[in-house]
């Protein structure tokens, strides 16, 4: 008797040591930032600021984002300096993107390569496809200070190459849909996303998390224009390493619609994704059904991304030095037009 109740006492110890820590670290829904968020209008410009400098060898820029919140709308996530989950892996950020009547969120990963991010320029290397701010050289990160901000005294793994710098003053925020960027993943962009990916670092979560709490990061006050656009460290607002935004990429128009009823329902979230997923699915069989055939020349505008593997210096992408064009609404490429009489498909329709 006395044995098992030792073992209860000892299991209800167990438990209560066990249930902190889970709350106090991050879940795997916590960690996916925004997936799943949809919502009926599109995030403001993104602010114009400066780079922070890299606080320490080895830490990688992640570009700041217009994150959202069910009561009060999009609020910004300061891009910060974080430590990589692993040598040799890359950020490809998140993006916006235009799908079936919402914006949805499409989250950012670590890879070993850089992946489709919508095509938005995000500056600091990111100029809309590939990544020129660095490149791994074994187990070090080698920064080009054409595009990084990097104390070269105590940071010797540098590198300059201007190539990759882009002549774009768009600061779209979004890809497809009324003014959106109008860019489509690349054959090796699509590659790259179904390569291994890993989940954004606590310190990103963290970022994301304080950047919620802050009411001054809100696009309803900052009106475009937040106080705190970049940060030195993750979850560090306040002191040397906070870059204030410059001003707001674009004027500021306030949206017509509350941050309620802006937010797309679950309902229409999950058809939107099984649409976009049917959508994707049918591109890959068709691909596929062509991959014999001689495939013409790809523009420039939409070439392959610079890069193609760590070690090898980018070269500018000509598809960011053009404004974005709008693009309305998204159509499968060398779709025929349906005949006068026929009904439209039902992605075309407008919502009743």
């Amino acid at each position: 008797m006395r044995f098992h109740r030792a073992v209860r006492f000892l299991a209800l110890g167990l438990l209560l040591l066990v249930i902190p820590a889970a709350l106090s670290s991050p879940s795997s829904a916590q960690i996916g930032i925004g997936i799943g968020i949809s919502v009926h209008i599109g995030p403001p410009a993104l602010p114009v600021y400066e780079q922070p400098i890299c606080p320490t060898a080895g830490y990688l820029w992640t570009p700041g984002y217009w994150a959202w919140n069910d009561d009060a709308g999009y609020y910004w996530v300061p891009g910060t300096w974080v430590q990589p989950p692993t040598v040799g892996l890359l950020w490809t950020p998140g993006y916006w993107g235009w799908n079936n009547g919402v914006y949805a969120w499409n989250a950012g990963y670590w890879g070993p390569h850089i992946g489709f991010y919508g095509g938005v320029n995000y500056g600091f290397g990111y100029g809309g496809v590939g990544f020129g701010g660095g490149e791994w050289r074994g187990g070090a990160f080698f920064y080009n200070t054409a595009v990084m901000h990097v104390d070269t005294v105590h940071i010797t793994n540098v590198y300059v190459n201007n190539t990759v710098i882009v002549h774009n003053d768009s600061h779209v925020a979004f890809n497809g849909g009324e003014g959106g960027i109008a860019a489509r993943p690349t054959p090796q962009e699509e590659t790259y996303s179904r390569e291994p990916h890993t989940a954004p670092v606590a310190a990103q979560v963290q970022q994301e998390h304080a950047a919620s709490q802050n009411k001054d990061l809100f696009a309803s006050n900052n009106h475009g224009a937040p106080a705190v656009a970049a940060t030195a460290r993750p979850g560090e607002f306040s002191g040397k390493g906070v870059v204030g935004a410059k001003a707001a990429g674009s004027p500021y128009h306030a949206p017509a619609m509350s941050p309620k009823e802006a937010r797309a329902t679950p309902a229409e979230s999950r058809d939107n994704a099984a649409k976009d997923n049917a959508m994707k699915g049918d591109a890959m069989r068709g691909d596929a059904m062509k991959s014999d055939s001689p495939r013409p020349a790809t523009p420039a505008a939409h070439g392959e991304p610079a890069r193609t593997q760590p070690g090898h210096p980018e070269a500018a992408h000509p598809q960011n030095e053009a404004h974005p064009a709008a693009a309305p609404k998204a159509k499968p490429a060398n779709q025929p037009k349906p005949p006068k009489n026929t009904k439209k498909p039902p992605e075309e329709e407008k919502p009743k």
